[in-house]
């Protein structure tokens, strides 16, 4: 054993070893068999090593599959050195037995295959990068079983932490995009430990990396971590946290891993820390799309997003229309309070709202915040008045959706029905008293107006939307019209309706016949002419 230990040791410090086993042209599984089978021919794990290095792909996913056989081997076997690792150099030389230097020996080994595998999660092949990141999984979870940190209860929780955190940081990349490896990574974060410790890891980063960076945008990193948290599905109830990767010998209290709403407490801290920077405007949109449903409802104490959505509901466009979602779940779920709300979501009515994609979401939510039937007249007119003024400019698609809301608005508040009644035939753009450009709803004089922008689509070239507008020519029903099949109509939408319209019949001429052609007796004469 101690002849074996000086050459482990020798080959630690030289490439002797490694030059050697090259020499003799061993395949991969055949040196792994030998490492495997004979402690003497430990220098083996050198040559396993170097073959990560390789150029060709084909010899790189080789070597990784050795290693991850080899290392998982080894710690099964509890081959590698448990507790705090000395330097290899001073481990060597110390006094320790031949047992010990050789398991210390590996674990440097086993450490710098770990380091190895890191590297290769920026190769050029995908196909490389994701078995690196299975390799390593594989290694987290086995350190799990086989704990390389000594704990003095036998019964307590383990974790391979800093293994995972260590992942978690090369899937950050600030240089890269790694949506790939993510969405590989995402396999693992159905184990509820794996998650816990990803949204820890992910929590703890965040700040030093911008911190480093100086609080300037990294539009990469921030998109890898949005990336990360956006493929994190929060279990609903307790039950949910049933699979775990590293299986325990029994359930114990201080296992944060285990527990529900330690998982809430992360998974908020972790957004917060987040959305506490700057974000590019692109990745502004993708974090408001999803906020209302996959993060608001799964934190302990939602209205921390607050300032927040209401720094969004200021910035104006298509951010405040996507803020509106997270707003409006603090509104109806936790009853928070919003100083001149229909003030700013009446200035949100702008041209560019009815050609926006987020159209539907945000009529929709504007449908819900107008069906309360204890809004003040003035408000509801005012709203009606600009979407009417509006439409005078929006495609067909938008405006089948927007007259039937201007016409439910109407139906719940029957004080705005002089809007409707009101003579018009004095009234056009010029001669109009609505004033447009008016941000206070309550001075834009909109009850002094009419909706003539509706008798004006009246003669619009789309037939369906001339049929919508002469709803208001007619007494209006009690019933609201369902808006919920209009949201999402789209243009191939409206082109595919019309082929399948039954046509009604038509005349062929513009004045009726009154005969054969009109003329029955001179063509039965010229007939008989011609024969």
């Amino acid at each position: 054993m101690a002849a074996a230990m000086r050459e482990a040791g020798t080959a630690s410090g030289s490439r002797a070893g490694a030059g050697a086993g090259a020499a003799t042209g061993m395949s991969l599984p055949e040196r792994l068999r030998t490492v495997l089978g004979d402690r003497r021919k430990a220098n083996g794990v050198i040559d396993i090593l170097e073959a990560l290095q390789a150029h060709q792909e084909a010899n790189v996913l080789e070597a990784i599959r050795t290693c991850s056989t080899l290392f998982c081997t080894l710690l099964q076997r509890g081959d590698l050195f448990v507790g705090q690792l000395p330097g290899e150099n001073k481990a060597m030389s110390a006094d320790f037995d031949a047992e010990t230097k050789y398991k210390i020996w590996m674990r440097h080994r086993y450490r710098a295959c770990v380091q190895q595998l890191f590297h290769q999660m920026n190769h050029g092949s995908v196909g490389v990068q994701e078995l690196a990141l299975r390799t390593l999984m594989k290694f987290v979870q086995t350190e799990g079983r086989k704990p390389l940190v000594q704990h003095e209860d036998e019964d307590s929780c383990h974790f391979p932490v800093e293994l995972l955190t260590s992942l978690v940081k090369h899937l950050l990349s600030v240089e890269r995009e790694a949506s790939s490896l993510i969405s590989c990574y995402q396999t693992y974060l159905k184990h509820a430990d794996v998650r816990y410790y990803t949204l820890a890891a992910t929590a703890d980063n965040i700040p030093k990396v911008i911190r480093k960076a100086k609080w300037a945008v990294l539009p990469v990193y921030q998109q890898n971590v949005f990336s990360l948290l956006s493929s994190i599905h929060m279990p609903t109830e307790q039950g949910g946290l049933s699979n775990f990767l590293v299986k325990q010998k029994g359930q114990h209290e201080r296992y944060k891993a285990a527990k529900l709403e330690e998982h809430r407490k992360k998974f908020e801290q972790v957004w917060l820390v987040f959305l506490k920077y700057k974000l590019p405007a692109a990745l502004y949109k993708k974090v408001l799309v999803i906020l209302h449903e996959d993060v608001l409802p799964h934190m302990s104490d939602p209205t921390l997003m607050i300032d927040f959505l209401t720094a969004a509901y200021d910035v104006g466009g298509a951010i405040s229309l996507l803020a509106l979602n997270g707003l409006f779940y603090l509104i109806h779920q936790h009853n928070l309070e919003y100083p001149d709300f229909y003030k700013k979501l009446y200035s949100l009515l702008d041209p560019s709202v009815l050609h926006v994609k987020y159209r539907a979401r945000f009529f929709h939510l504007l449908d819900l915040f107008l069906s309360s039937s204890h809004l003040p007249a003035y408000l509801v007119a005012a709203f009606s008045k600009r979407l009417s003024r509006l439409a005078l400019s929006a495609p067909p698609e938008a405006l089948l959706m927007t007259i039937p809301l201007i016409c439910n608005l109407v139906r719940r508040h029957p004080s705005c029905k002089v809007l409707l009644h009101r003579p018009t035939e004095n009234q056009g753009l010029i001669a109009d008293p609505y004033v447009m450009d008016e941000e206070e709803p309550s001075q834009c004089r909109a009850l002094e107006s009419s909706l003539w922008e509706l008798q004006t689509l009246q003669q619009h070239y789309h037939p369906d939307v001339a049929n919508a507008a002469a709803v208001i020519g007619k007494a209006l029903s009690d019933q609201e019209a369902d808006l919920s099949m209009l949201f999402d109509l789209s243009v191939p939408e409206l082109f595919e309706k019309e082929p399948k319209k039954r046509a009604r019949s038509g005349p062929l001429e513009f004045e009726p016949a009154e005969g054969l052609l009109n003329r029955p007796s001179k063509l039965v004469c010229q007939h008989w002419a011609l024969a």
